[in-house]
């Protein structure tokens, strides 16, 4: 049997279903949690939900949600028991990177994170993938599901902003997914998608990063200053990332009283997750997985200064890199 027939003998059993997206979705767990609502249906399930803590704050995210007609509701939104039917998509432990309470468990977990052992009635986690859409592109396959156009149009922008656009650790089974729904998606939609990247405070936030950049070899960091787009650090850093010669990324900024960090690295011997839990786990939450990492610093008093941004970001700055570059054991002089 083989494991999207198993998935599909898991969900015969329930009567109702409700998928869980990590914190602030991207494009991969979006996508994978609509691939597997498609299933569901295909198992007669009438009652299914898709929703997520956070924020969708990232402007071509909103874009993704709105265009495709996704249907996600905010888990503050949503009550929910322990013995509801519930499935991880794209994250797997309770209690992390998910706004839902550790003693709520799943019953399914689909995902290509390496986060640990998880017990569930349906488990498949497979970290030789880079993508949890290209899983959920072989299950519709394997069980012979039509994908509609709105459906193979999510699935192909998943696997390309996930992985393929940066070649970023793609796996040929990420190729081969891609190619399997091509044929169905909506090229003209998904060029839409493209255009709705960057909002004006984005563009601004990465202009400060490109101006404010301190480099140690190949490894970079650099300070976006305040800004209210959250997901601009993100951007920042794979922009940042396409500099000749750099492969390792550390973009921070303030965002709403708290220091935001976003990291990248396309060199294989370095794991961004480790290298944030070295520099800051003592000082905030940070994690995150070999290639993308991300977390947050408490400013506590220091956000509460007024009139006095320069000082404040000058602090941050200075401490932030200084702890980057150390984990990296990294020291010199700059670019």
């Amino acid at each position: 049997m083989s494991r999207a027939e198993e998935l599909g003998n898991t969900l015969e059993e329930m009567d109702s279903l409700t998928i869980v997206c990590h914190d602030n979705p991207d494009p991969d767990c979006l996508a994978s949690a609509l691939a597997l609502k498609r299933i569901a249906r295909a198992q007669e399930l009438s009652e299914i939900d898709i929703v997520y803590g956070g924020e969708i704050s990232h402007q071509q995210n909103r874009a993704f949600v709105n265009m495709l007609n996704v249907g996600i509701e905010p888990l503050r939104e949503v009550s929910m028991a322990e013995d509801d039917c519930l499935a991880f998509v794209d994250h797997s432990v309770p209690g992390r990177n998910t706004q839902l309470p550790k003693a709520i468990e799943p019953d399914i977990v689909v995902d290509h994170h390496p986060d640990g052992d998880v017990d569930a009635r349906f488990v498949d986690i497979r970290t030789n993938y880079g993508a949890t859409a290209t899983i959920f592109v072989e299950y519709c396959f394997d069980l012979e599901l039509s994908i509609s156009t709105r459906l193979a149009s999510a699935l192909l922008f998943a696997l390309h902003r996930e992985r393929l656009d940066f070649v970023r650790d793609p796996t040929e089974r990420e190729y081969e997914a891609a190619l399997a729904v091509y044929p169905e998606a909506d090229l003209e939609m998904l060029e839409q998608l493209y255009g709705s990247a960057f909002s004006p405070a984005t563009i601004d936030a990465i202009g400060h990063a490109i101006s404010t950049r301190t480099r140690r070899g190949s490894s970079l960091a650099a300070g976006v200053g305040r800004t209210s787009e959250t997901d601009a650090l993100p951007q920042a850093a794979d922009y940042l990332l396409n500099l000749e010669g750099v492969d390792t990324v550390l973009v921070y900024g303030i965002v709403d009283g708290t220091i935001r960090m976003s990291a990248r690295s396309i060199d294989p011997r370095i794991q961004a997750g480790k290298t944030l839990m070295k520099a800051f786990g003592e000082l905030g939450t940070v994690g995150g997985h070999h290639d993308m990492a991300g977390g947050h610093i408490d400013l506590g008093l220091f956000a509460d200064v007024a009139g006095d941004e320069n000082e404040l970001l000058e602090f941050a700055s200075t401490r932030l890199e200084k702890r980057f570059f150390d984990a990296l054991n990294l020291n010199g002089s700059g670019e």
